[in-house]
């Protein structure tokens, strides 16, 4: 018989998408699920729009906790061998589960995990780009977990043994506790497969939780702080942490950026000087450039005149140019400023 796989929704305030969710699921060419709603404390009419599925879910109440503690409640319920996270304004493909479920069972036991790719819809369900994190991190090993961190746990699928062993989700993290258990688990050996195709729309509105881009861009810290501290992480991987770290802040001002966070980019870009490893003027260019590769693989313009002229990037080149620690800078000042 096919594995069982269980789906496991968290919805907190979530009732303008959640129905859409649990269609999605029930669309499944994969009919071997079952569906489990973990709601965390929702005060809006989310009760309400969940009732007419009552007979096809298995319906959990907490009081808030966060969605890292709603999603290993929803695993001390599953009974399936294979667990599918869904976010409750995200959407299942028809057939996300039938292709994953075959990739799982001809794996071997190492592999734990297969993800996919995923496109993006607005609020009304209208496509806005594909994300094919494959092309950058074709291995999804150790190290390109650590560099490019391409989580969506909706575009993946898990064996539950795996979740168990890691101990699930991490409730101290609320943004960012879906990087850290793909760290955790890759670093106890859980291998990871691609299905290279699109498997699920992620939906962005304004109240998505990643939209809080301060937070994650902290909770990106933690996890590095994290992981690095712990004891065995492979000596290649360690040597690796000031450029992972030096990356992971510019891709966190990237974020901030995008979400109109300029004082808090400004100060993610200056943390990064502390781990670059080019020179300065280098340093500032590759800014730039990465910014423009983040936005173009989001699908999302970016003009990199307006960033320049920002009041933010102006302020911090003027800072740092005034750091005696930095004395070139005032040579290239005009490349700096416009990149």
């Amino acid at each position: 018989m096919s594995s069982k796989v269980s789906v496991i929704i968290p919805a907190y305030n979530g009732d303008r998408f959640i129905g859409q969710a649990i269609d999605s699921v029930l669309a499944q060419t994969y009919a071997n699920h079952e569906i489990i709603v973990i709601d965390d404390g929702s005060t809006d009419q989310t009760q309400q729009v969940l009732q007419p599925y009552r007979d096809q879910i298995q319906y959990h109440h907490q009081s808030n906790q966060g969605v890292a503690v709603a999603r290993n409640r929803g695993l001390e319920q599953a009974q399936g061998e294979l667990i599918a996270f869904l976010d409750q304004d995200d959407c299942f493909l028809p057939n996300k589960l039938a292709l994953q479920v075959e990739k799982l069972e001809d794996a071997a036991a190492e592999i734990g995990i297969v993800h996919s790719g995923w496109q993006r819809i607005d609020a009304e369900g209208a496509a806005l780009g594909k994300v094919e994190p494959w092309h950058k991190a074709p291995q999804l090993d150790l190290y390109e977990w650590v560099w490019w961190k391409p989580v969506l746990l909706s575009a993946m699928m898990f064996r539950r043994s795996w979740l168990e062993r890691v101990g699930g989700l991490d409730a101290d993290f609320k943004q960012a506790c879906d990087i850290d258990l793909a760290l955790r688990l890759t670093l106890a050996g859980c291998q990871t497969l691609w299905l290279p195709q699109i498997t699920v729309c992620y939906r962005e509105h304004d109240r998505n939780d990643s939209r809080n881009t301060w937070l994650q861009a902290q909770e990106n810290d933690r996890v590095l702080d994290k992981f690095f501290a712990l004891p065995h992480v492979p000596a290649e991987i360690r040597r690796q942490e000031r450029q992972c770290r030096y990356h992971t802040l510019v891709w966190s001002a990237g974020r901030l950026y995008g979400s109109d966070r300029l004082m808090e980019m400004a100060q993610y870009l200056r943390k990064s000087l502390d781990y670059t490893p080019y020179l300065l003027t280098e340093t500032v260019l590759d800014w730039v450039t990465s910014f423009a590769t983040y936005f173009a693989e989001q699908g999302i313009p970016f003009d990199p005149y307006a960033l320049t002229q920002s009041e933010a990037w102006q302020q911090l080149i003027a800072s740092i140019a005034k750091t005696k620690a930095f004395p070139s800078l005032t040579a290239h000042g005009n490349a700096l400023r416009y990149g």
